[in-house]
This record gives structure tokens, sequence and C-alpha cells, in this order.
């Protein structure tokens, strides 16, 4: 039986320790964009409970200063202004005529699969396209479930939501916002892995 040695097991545990010490400290900017779950000294860390999202993600977008990098297996937008979707994608254009670098990585096919996903996805980069926003495409013969925004390499946002109207606005959905520049970073690092 191989044991490991109990230095290795401590250093875990500290890691674990100071990771949560690290995540649950300091002021948080969402603090009057989502309802008080937590007391003021653990809102780095916040749950986004179905509606709570695109507030949040929308003060986020509106406040970023140099960098947004997004991963949506689904980006759904309808061409009406009025629509979450396409409020989002509104102040993601506002973002990047300010100055802010705007990236975003969509699911998508080579076409041969009729995947409602790729059309939508494809009908909301040639908006964004048409606006100078950067948008790839992941690699047709893998699928990118992901869900998750990284913005000036702090803030995370990551959990089930969807750019869809019924994601935002209807749907039960859970995501987390974190206020976290190390874990931004390593997100980043795996978002930039998938598309090498």
């Amino acid at each position: 039986m191989n044991e490991k040695p109990a230095s290795i097991h401590v250093f875990s545990i500290v890691s674990v320790l100071f990771l949560c010490v690290f995540l649950w400290a300091g002021p948080c900017p969402l603090r009057a964009a989502t309802p008080g779950l937590y007391s003021p000294e653990d809102d780095r860390v916040r749950l986004l409970e179905d509606r709570e999202y695109f507030p949040a993600f929308m003060k986020a977008i509106d406040g970023a200063k140099s960098e947004i990098v997004m991963s949506f297996f689904l980006f759904k937008t309808s061409g009406y202004r009025t629509s979450y979707t396409d409020r989002v994608l509104t102040g993601l254009v506002r973002a990047s005529r300010r100055g802010v670098r705007v990236r975003i990585i969509l699911e998508g096919d080579d076409g041969s699969r009729d995947s409602l996903a790729d059309k939508s996805n494809r009908e909301t980069a040639a908006r964004l396209k048409g606006k100078g926003i950067d948008v790839i495409f992941d690699a047709a013969r893998v699928t990118t479930h992901t869900k998750v925004a990284v913005i000036d390499k702090r803030y995370t946002f990551l959990g089930s939501h969807n750019l869809t109207n019924s994601a935002l606005k209807y749907n039960h959905e859970l995501s987390v916002f974190i206020d976290s520049p190390p874990l931004a970073v390593e997100t980043l690092r795996y978002i930039n892995s998938l598309y090498k």
C-alpha cells in the first residue's frame, strides 16, 4: 500500500485553508448587484441564483477596464435591443469601444450536424464581428460546454448560465462570481488551452 508522506497531507490542508481565506476576504464590486446571501467580509465569492446573474454580469461588463474573455456553449441573440442577450452584446460592444479587449469563444461544429446551438452561435458571432468583436469557434471534433467569463484578469463568472434569454430570465440556473486574480489567471490558462 502506497502512503503519501504526512508533509504532503499537511501541505494540502494548508493550501486549501489559504485559498479559502484568500477567496473569502476583501470587498466585492457586486455588493449592490446581488442580494445579501453572505456577510460583507466574505463577499469575494458570491452565488448568483437564477436572475441574479444578469445584473451582476452586466455590472462587471460595464465596469471592465482592460479585458473580457468569455467561453460559452450557447450565446443566442435575437436582434431585439431589449432582450437580455442583446443587452449583453450591446454591453460588450460598448466595452470594446472604450478600449477593452473583448474575446469570445463559442461552441461550433463544421456544419454537418445542423446544430441549433451552432446556428445561434454563428448568428450571434456575425453580429459581434460586425461590431469589431473577436469571436473564435472551438474545434468541430470537441464539444465545449463551458459557461465562463473572466474580466480584467480578476473577476470570474462560472456556472450553469448560458447566454440565452431563457437562462438569464426564466430558468433555474446557478453560477458563482469569484473575485480572485490567481483564479482568474488559471481560468484564462484553461480557456486558452482549449483552442491552441
